[in-house]
C-alpha cells in the first residue's frame, strides 16, 4: 500500500491514552518486505531515541476507521507491537510510518 504525503496531512491526531479504545484489523498495512523492515528499524530507532534522549516520534497508523497519528515516546518494540507509556500498544502491522522529530536529527549517527 503506497501512501502519499497528502495522506499523512489528512491523518487524525489522537491522544496516546485513547489508543487502547481503538480497534485494529489483522491485515498488514504495508505492501512490501522492504517497507516492513524499514518500519521495524524506524520503530527501534524511535525506542532508542525515546529511552536515551526522551525524544518523541510521530507514529502514523491505521485503525478500522482510518489513518491516525500520535506524537509520543516509544518505550519498547517487539516483533508484534510498539509499546508506549502505561503499557499502551499499537500493533506493528498497523503502523505505516514512524518519524523522528526534528530535534532528534542532531544525533545523526544513532
Amino acid at each position: 500500500m503506497n501512501f502519499m504525503f497528502t495522506d499523512f496531512i489528512t491523518s487524525l491526531p489522537v491522544e496516546k491514552e485513547y489508543i487502547g479504545n481503538l480497534y485494529f484489523p489483522v491485515q498488514e498495512v504495508l505492501s512490501s518486505q522492504d517497507e516492513i523492515k524499514q518500519r521495524k528499524a524506524d520503530a527501534e530507532r524511535g525506542s532508542f531515541l525515546g529511552n536515551g534522549y526522551k525524544s518523541k516520534v510521530l507514529i502514523y497508523f491505521k485503525d478500522i476507521e482510518g489513518l491516525k497519528h500520535v506524537e509520543t515516546t516509544i518505550w519498547a518494540v517487539t516483533d508484534k507491537r510498539v509499546i508506549l507509556k502505561n503499557n499502551v500498544t499499537i500493533p506493528l502491522h498497523r503502523i505505516i510510518r514512524v518519524k523522528a522529530e526534528e530535534e532528534s536529527l542532531k544525533y545523526p549517527n544513532i
